[in-house]
């Protein structure tokens, strides 16, 4: 009972801040390049009768935070549409990896009709919402004298991070016949881990070069370095002068065909006159403009996709689903997500939000 009334007092509470028209910052327009001055310009379902709210679980790397932070926001918001628009509000629950977000959708979209509103609540950036980089697909295969192990993971839909390890099957039969035996285990495995795991092996099965090592690593020239770097040289003389078994190489690429199923399934979600939001950080900020360089950053934005470049994942998202699309501009806390769509659904000024419409075709 205690948890219903904190709900509503902070309800009540955003609900009663600053009134004025949602687009009448000057400063907002000039950011989003927003051409609408008042929310009755939208071609926009009002009052919206079906919700979807979509928490996704993570976690900021080196923080204490809870992964299931998103939740709190959501079940606010969630009292929000029921008490102010009697609306029929539904979550998915648990969505730790876009499977989990997939599964989900599959069996909505047959059971039950699209929705006003889709509201993702997130950690993000300028290329969209964020999860685990969990593998969604990999392959072992053994060709003539050459093992390879290729994974592909996704944080993001639509950047798949690509992880190959290449090995000569004849060089080591211990480790070949690891690889073989193994494999699966390596695929819930962040791409560092799996490279500490395999060199810790290749230490067992490998002997050094110890002419290599003397010539490095000798006690005589570890005398020559600072104490603070000598465990460093110890540990780059051990990769130097032990011959490699394996290849481990990583990447991160655009997917067309993961985007447009992300995209695909957020047109069934919503709505002709419906509203994607994004409560995340930065998918209504303008993208840097990147020089040609290998960058696993804004690389969606500043594509082709959906006729792009686009100035934000905002604009990206509404060319693809020829949904309107809104997400906040700049760094955003969790109250600050709940804040933004509890104004906008009441007409009231903020300067930090882009909304943006298809363009008429």
């Amino acid at each position: 009972m205690n948890n219903i009334v904190s709900i509503r007092f902070l309800v009540s509470l955003l609900l009663w801040m600053s009134a004025a028209d949602v687009y009448s910052d000057e400063s907002h327009l000039i950011s989003c390049r927003s051409s609408y001055r008042r929310l009755s310009d939208l071609k926009l379902q009002q009052p919206p009768s079906r919700v979807l709210l979509v928490p996704l679980l993570s976690r900021e790397p080196h923080t204490t935070e809870s992964p299931r932070w998103s939740e709190q926001p959501a079940r606010t918001l969630e009292a929000f549409y029921r008490n102010r628009f009697n609306a029929t509000v539904k979550q998915l629950r648990d969505v730790w990896s876009w499977t989990d977000y997939y599964r989900q959708v599959e069996q909505m979209m047959q059971q039950s009709p699209p929705y006003d509103r889709v509201i993702f609540i997130s950690h993000g950036g300028f290329d969209g919402p964020v999860l685990e980089n969990v593998v969604f697909w990999q392959d072992f295969q053994i060709t003539g004298g050459k093992g390879e192990l290729l994974q592909l993971s996704e944080a993001q839909p639509g950047l798949k991070h690509v992880l190959s390890i290449i090995y000569d099957t004849e060089k080591n039969r211990l480790f070949s016949d690891y690889m073989a035996l193994r494999w699966p285990e390596l695929a819930p495995m962040k791409s560092t881990d799996i490279w500490h795991r395999l060199k810790e092996l290749e230490k067992q099965l490998q002997s050094l070069d110890h002419v290599c090592f003397q010539r490095y690593c000798s006690p005589e020239q570890l005398a020559t370095s600072p104490v603070q770097q000598r465990g460093y040289r110890l540990d780059l003389c051990e990769l130097i002068c032990r011959e490699s078994l394996f290849e481990q190489k990583t990447s991160v690429e655009i997917s067309p065909e993961r985007f447009f199923h992300f995209t695909k399934s957020l047109s069934s979600l919503v709505t002709a006159d419906g509203l994607i939001f994004f409560g995340a950080c930065n998918p209504g900020s303008a993208a840097p403009v990147k020089m040609q360089e290998k960058d696993e950053t804004e690389l969606l934005i500043n594509s082709t996709l959906a006729d792009g470049p686009h100035q934000n994942y905002v604009h990206l998202v509404s060319a693809a689903t020829g949904r309107i699309t809104a997400g906040p501009i700049g760094q955003s806390s969790a109250e600050d997500i709940v804040n933004r769509v509890i104004m906008f659904e009441t007409g009231r000024a903020q300067y930090n939000l882009c909304i943006v419409a298809p363009a008429a075709k």
